[in-house]
Parts: structure tokens; sequence; C-alpha cells
């Protein structure tokens, strides 16, 4: 029998409507048959972290990858590209002068800045296990991001002596990789050293001076005897080498560190090093300071203060209120502050001089000062655009340097007779407004309470005349402990016994240069960049723990030539030290015999033309002026090693000044 096939009747087309009531029954039906079966797909979720591990990994990639090829890539391709773009390089200071016949000679002790010089754990807590002898600062700062807060425990230093906390010791690196790079790359005394190389310098005739700048001058000594090692180095290397005098080179604040030590080397023991009068005579016959801020920086006050300064206004107006969160439990600035406030060496640098030397609420010595006139100086088309609109613009707009701290730029701008002010010395600091938590944190801010802070704010305008008492209401235990190893002011009479004291040593308005008239003195810097000179503050906004003073990144003026930018005020300099601070000493108060120089010893100025890179393969280019990079400058490292090989300041060309430091010292009336 023929079995007989029947098709399925095909079901009519559905409606979108019966589709979609279909489909839920058959959805439903096929979670009652098969319930361990999904066929629903759901859509994958892309959170914000997923975009953050994104974009660090891509980074990371990137940058791998450019680390590769940097590595792989011949060592002459950026010298290749750079000379295609900018033609033949110049041959390098030690290559050139090896072609003249230059030879080592005198031999050289390179005395170190604050921060620049390397600092190694040889005792610490627990937390610091493993750490024996690795560097906690300079060379990769591993430990900073590892252990933050173990790492600001023992980088500080005792708040009560300014030494060694209980449990902790931190020392100096030795030898010229103390101080040679800051960090993988990045060199301070490297390019200068392997220059000095070239002509026959060598460890034996190189001397790395390398001493704890966090402690005060004197406690180098008293702990390290650091003082007593580079007397007697320096008095080897120069035995050691026929009887040639030492050349001295400090950079930045080892400029001070230098002026005390020759004091120091003089004094009798126990508190001097008992060289006699005529030491420095015999063993020294240059000091070429670089960037020396012999008369302070008012960036310190700042630092001081609020524990910022330019990068960190313009940082807080790109992400407001992020460094001053409490980020993974670790207040950034708030520990930075109460790190830095216990190395006595930063209070070395306020100011000196008081309004003497940087003005007061209606004069400054650097009144007038127009960013773009140095670069226009010298030729007629230049001299009548002085003459024109931004001339006027910046009459208008004058700024009032003396005022070198302003709550609100309405009073930086203001007339000194519409400025009314009410005297914070004598006002009762109100309730405290930190917890036990904030203790930990502030460094003294606590003690004030808003009763304190609001006084300090009342007052309004802050020359260097009333600076250190506002560092004493903010700050009485700092400054306690600074005014036990610092001076600021004028001196009266140099031969009043009271000089004889170390405070004093460092400060060169209240002490003598040494009896060596065939020694000459250096000021070598650059100029041409903006520097730090006043600034804008403001109240903080009320939050837990946070600094109540901030720098006003808000305060800005929109005009070109412009001293305001971000709260702060500039002037020429070398983006740290004023002009002012490098030069007034050699253009005046050491030039010629006056009492500060009584044996008349030589004064040159040497300052460098700030000139950028011209392209990334460059680096930080051999013509830039700024505070650390001009240890690469070319024309300076010319200049120390001819110094070093034997010739004289006079053979270099005597000064050599781009800026108007003759001028603004002239405007300055002390006694000679």
């Amino acid at each position: 029998m023929a079995l007989i096939r029947r098709r399925k009747p095909v079901e009519p087309s559905k409606t979108p409507v019966q589709r979609e009531e279909g489909e839920g029954e058959e959805e439903d039906n096929s979670k009652n048959k098969h319930p361990k079966k999904s066929y629903t797909k759901s859509k994958p979720k892309w959170t914000c972290l997923d975009n953050c591990c994104w974009f660090v990994g891509c980074i990371c990639v990137t940058w791998w990858i450019l680390l590769f090829l940097y590595n792989v890539m011949p060592a002459s391709f950026p010298q290749y590209v750079t000379e295609a773009i900018t033609g033949p390089l110049p041959d390098p200071p030690g290559v050139k002068l090896r072609k003249e016949g230059l030879k080592a000679k005198h031999p050289v002790v390179f005395v170190p800045g604050i921060v620049t010089g390397g600092l190694e754990l040889w005792e610490g807590h627990q937390c610091a296990d493993g750490l024996f002898r690795k560097r906690l600062w300079g060379g990769a700062f591993g430990e900073v991001y590892r252990r933050p807060l173990c790492w600001v425990e023992h980088m500080s230093l005792d708040n009560e002596t300014g030494l060694d906390p209980p449990g902790i010791r931190v020392r100096p690196v030795c030898g010229l990789v103390a101080a040679d790079y800051f960090a993988p790359g990045y060199f301070v005394w490297a390019v200068l050293i392997a220059n000095l190389a070239r002509i026959g310098y060598e460890e034996k005739t190189m001397y790395m001076a390398s001493y704890d700048w966090r402690l005060s001058f004197q406690n180098t000594e008293v702990r390290d005897q650091t003082l007593s090692r580079i007397k007697s180095n320096i008095e080897l290397m120069v035995a050691t080498n026929g009887g040639n005098k030492a050349v001295i080179i400090p950079h930045s604040m080892g400029a001070l560190y230098f002026l005390h030590f020759m004091k120091w080397v003089e004094a009798p023991a126990p508190m001097g090093g008992g060289g006699g009068p005529d030491w420095c005579a015999k063993h020294i016959k240059a000091v070429m300071n670089i960037g020396g801020p012999f008369l302070g920086v008012p960036k310190a006050v700042s630092g001081l203060f609020s524990a910022e300064a330019k990068d960190i206004a313009v940082a807080r107006a790109i992400a407001p209120g992020v460094l001053d969160k409490d980020l993974f439990g670790f207040q950034t600035l708030q520990h930075i502050m109460r790190m830095s406030r216990t190395w006595d060496s930063t209070m070395s640098m306020i100011p000196k001089g008081g309004a003497t030397i940087w003005g007061d609420l209606d004069w400054s010595p650097e009144e007038g000062y127009i960013p773009i006139k140095r670069k226009q100086k010298n030729t007629d088309t230049q001299k009548a655009s002085q003459d024109g609109p931004e001339r006027k613009i910046s009459e208008i707009k004058r700024a009032n340097y003396g005022r070198i701290i302003s709550f609100g730029k309405d009073v930086a701008e203001a007339l000194s007779s519409d400025i009314e002010r009410i005297d914070f010395r004598d006002a009762v600091k109100g309730q405290s407004i930190a917890n036990t938590s904030c203790r930990d944190v502030w460094t003294e801010y606590h003690d004030m309470g808003f009763g304190g802070i609001k006084a300090v704010a009342e007052y309004k305008v802050y020359t260097a005349g009333s600076i250190l008492d506002l560092l004493h209401f903010v700050a009485p235990k700092m400054m306690e402990r600074g005014s036990a190893h610092f001076s600021y002011g004028i001196a009266d009479d140099l031969d009043d016994p009271k000089y004889q004291h170390y405070k004093y040593w460092s400060n060169p308005l209240e002490t003598k240069l040494p009896n060596a008239p065939e020694m000459e003195v250096f000021s070598l810097y650059g100029v041409g960049i903006p520097t730090e000179r006043s600034y804008v503050y403001k109240l903080s906004p009320s939050a837990e723990c946070a600094i109540p003073f901030q720098i006003d990144s808000s305060a800005d003026e929109q005009f070109e030539d412009s001293c305001l930018k971000g709260g702060v005020y500039t002037v020429d300099g070398d983006e740290t030290v004023p002009v002012l601070s490098s030069g007034f000493m050699c253009a005046k108060g050491w030039r010629g015999k006056t009492r500060f120089n009584p044996s008349g010893s030589r004064m040159y100025i040497r300052e460098y033309d700030h000139s950028p890179p011209t392209n990334l393969l460059e680096g930080r280019g051999t013509q830039s002026g700024a505070h650390v990079d001009i240890m690469g400058n070319f024309a300076l490292i010319e200049d120390i090693m001819r110094v070093a090989a034997g010739a004289t300041g006079e053979e270099l060309g005597g000064d050599q000044v781009h800026s108007d430091i003759f001028k603004w010292s002239e405007k300055i009336h002390i006694q000679l």
C-alpha cells in the first residue's frame, strides 16, 4: 500500500505585533523545556574603569615601543637629525678647549645645592626594611610611590632638634655620583664633569662636596663633620697638585653653604675650623657661584607659607581640589609641608635685607620692569615700540614687587593709602579647626585656629619687612629653630662681636668675605626667564585638613607683556632666583673695597641669556639659562674650564651682562 505524505500547512505570516507575542511565548516555552539554557544575549557594559585601564594600557604600550625604538636606533641618529634641522653642532667645550691645548691645572670642588644631592638610608624603621644604603632621594625615586608615608617619615628631620629622628639615619651619598644625575637621564653636574675630563681632570682632581642639604649649615658639621671634610679635601688636593689653588664651583644654595664655610674655616675652634684668617687666600683661586641665591628667593616664602609655588598653583588650576584631597590616604601638599618644614636649610633662602633690598608697599628696585624690554634693546624700531601702547599698558598695570604676599589682586594693585590693615602680630589665635588626624599633617597650622587664619588674611599685604613676622606667626616652632641658625638683616657694624656667631655667616649682608685679595668671585646665572617675585593669595575653601592659604591662580592679566600670570608676579631671572638676588652682591655689595669685601677681591658677573632648545632631540639645550639646565650651558662650562685651566676673570672678558642688574643695584641705598 502506497504511503501518502502530507505537507505541513504553511502558517500565514505574522504581523509585527503577533511576531513579538509569539516570540515571547516561544521564549517562555523554551525556558520551561530547557531551564538551563538561555538564548538571550546580554549587552556588555563598558565601565569607567575599563576606559581607564585601556588608556593606561595604551600609554604603557606606546612608552615601551618608543623606549625600544630609542634603544635600538644608532647612537648618532639624534645628532644626525639635529644637524639636519639646525646645521652642524658646535664642539663640546671639552673638545674645543683640548684642541686649544688647555690642560687640567687647578683642582675643582663642586658644591651642590638644595635637593640635587643624593641621600641614602643607613638606619630606619620597620617599614623601610630592605632599603639599607638605597637612595631615598635622587636616583629612580622608587620608594616615593611604593611606600609614600614611610618615605615621608624617613625624609623628615626631628621637628624639635632639626637633626635625625629617633631610629632613623639618612646620610648624603659620597663621590661624584652624589650629584652627577638627579634622576636617570636628568643631569646636574654630569655634563660639566665629562667636559672637564676631556682636558685631563679625573677623580683625584675633582671633588664633590656632598652634604645633607636638609640640615642647617652648622649642623652638617655637628652631625657629619662635613665642613671639616671639605677643609681636609681641599688642603689635600692643593698639596697633591703642586700647590695650585682650588677652584670652587657652588650651585644654588651651595653658594650660601660655601659662604658659611669660608667664615667657618677661618673661625677658631670649637665653633669654627681653626684654619686662620689666611686659609682662603692660601687655598682658593676662585669661587664661581652658579645661580647663587645670595639674598634669598621669594619662592622660599611661598614654599614655607603654603607648600606651593607657581607650578603647584598651575596644577591646582588644571585640576581643582586634587592636591588637597585625601588621595589613597595621602594628603599630598600637607605631607610635603610637614616634611619640608623640618628641613632647616630652606630657611637659609628666606629673603634677606628686608625692605631696603626688596622694596616696600610702594617701591622696589625692579619697578617699571617690562618682560619684553631686554629682548628689544639696541634697535631703533624696538626702542620706538617701548614708547607705544605696550609701554603704557605696563605703566598702568605697574607691578608692586615689594608686596611679596597680597591677599587679593585688588590689594596687590591698590594704592598703599587705600589699604586698610589690621595687625596680626598680637591677634588671639582662635579655636582649633583641626582634629587629631589633622595635627599629624598640618605642622602648626592647627594652633592658629579660625582667629589666627582670619588675622593673617586681614593684614592683607606683606613685604620683606613683615614676612619674618608672618612666618613666626604661622610656624613658630620652625622659625625658632631657623632663627638659631640664620639671620636676615643688614649689619650696622660688622666689627661687632655678635657677628662672629655662625648664624650670620651665610648672610652676605652680615658678614665679611675672607682676607684674600687675589681670590676672584664670580656670579654666573641665567637671565631671560620669568622668575617668581611676589604672589596673590586667597583663603582656601574650608575643608578638613586643608592648608588654609593658597595662591590665587585666577589672578591674571591678559596683556602679553604682563608680569602677573596665575597669581604670580615675575621678574627677570633663571626661573628660580631673581636677578636681584644672584647679582646684587657682585654688582655692588662686594664690588671694590667695601665693608663686605675689605680685601678687595675681584668680582665678575657673567650672565647667560636663555635660549630654549630648538627641537626635542637637543634635550635640555646647550644655551639654557634655567636654574638647573644651565649646568649644561656650553658657554658657562667653557668659562669654568678656562678658569680651572688658569685664566683670570679679565681674560674671560670681565663682566657679561644682559639684564638691568647694575641699574637696579643703584636704586638700593646701602652703606658700603
